[in-house]
């Protein structure tokens, strides 16, 4: 079993909401409309289709009408996603997504808070091979902000994780604007480390007690371990800033998924997706827009993100 994660950057439909960014309200100057949505659509469906993925999460998808069209395009290409979910509750800019092609017992939205600041979690189960799987796909605040805000959504998915139970099969994955070892990257950010060193994704979800590869690493109940320790350092990365690569996008498991019982997470198969057409020379090739006001687009490109994909037995 193949399940992925995936921000595709901003996939906009082209109604008019109100909440839109500047250079995606429709039919305007920034040249958002058809023939540059079906471009954007189109090749986030490449990918996609590429990865074929059993279920895969999504972030920065703006509404059930842009999730609805992702999945009519992917199924045009010969990919078909029966079940969806968009964690639609509130009118945030952008929105988490489920595509699967395994039925869900149900899915639902976690609200983080109940301000519009906060993407809410959306939570799906999933009955495979008579267990039970639980994904908590995520979109946490962005790194422009400090990370008290990343906290405020690490204790809603920790507390929910207590909730499910601890000794439950859990993956919580996503966006999580965070570095796999953020404890060691913003130590010295003063705009970021407003937390006297403590970390959502390190500290408050346990990763940083599992540093080391799968087949070695012992978790605690109710911590998470993080997928990219089970691979070389080199290739744990999903997003390229300023020329230095990072890992903004993680999937995480509970101990449960490494017990060599059952649903099991195979080792050494966390990979980024890292095909060619995905990159422009050293960087990788993100949707393109003309410098303007507002920005103007180009109908080029994919996504200032990568996918990250593991593979599960059962």
């Amino acid at each position: 079993m193949k399940i992925a994660t995936y921000n595709v950057e901003n996939l906009f439909d082209l109604q008019r909401s109100g909440h839109e960014y500047k250079e995606y309200i429709p039919y305007t100057k920034s040249n958002w409309n058809n023939r540059t949505y079906q471009i954007k659509l189109n090749n986030t469906a490449r990918v996609i289709k590429d990865i074929n993925a059993d279920i895969i999460a999504l972030q920065e998808i703006e509404s059930l009408r842009a999730l609805k069209d992702l999945r009519y395009t992917l199924k045009r290409m010969g990919l078909y996603y029966q079940y969806y979910k968009i964690a639609n509750y509130k009118n945030t800019t952008v929105k988490v997504a489920i595509l699967s092609k395994i039925p869900f017992v149900y899915s639902h939205e976690i609200a983080v808070t109940s301000t519009y600041k906060y993407r809410n979690i959306l939570e799906a189960k999933f009955k495979i091979n008579n267990e039970d799987l639980y994904l908590l796909v995520n979109h946490w605040k962005a790194k422009s902000g400090p990370e008290s805000r990343r906290i405020i959504s690490a204790k809603i998915l920790s507390k929910r994780v207590q909730e499910l139970g601890i000794n439950k099969n859990i993956i919580a994955l996503g966006d999580f604007n965070s570095h796999y070892e953020e404890f060691k990257t913003f130590i010295r950010k003063r705009r970021h480390n407003d937390t006297n060193g403590i970390t959502g994704i390190n500290h408050i979800l346990g990763t940083i007690n599992n540093q080391t590869t799968a087949n070695k690493v012992k978790i605690n109940a109710g911590e998470f371990y993080n997928l990219w320790y089970d691979i070389d350092k080199n290739r744990r990365y999903t997003y390229i800033f300023r020329g230095k690569k990072e890992a903004l996008d993680h999937i995480l498991i509970t101990k449960n998924l490494l017990d060599a019982k059952g649903l099991e997470y195979k080792s050494k198969s966390i990979h980024a997706f890292e095909k060619e057409y995905l990159f422009k020379g050293k960087s990788i090739y993100r949707w393109q827009t003309k410098r303007a006001n507002p920005p103007k687009h180009k109908g080029k490109g994919y996504s200032d993100h990568l996918p990250v994909i593991a593979e599960f037995t059962y």
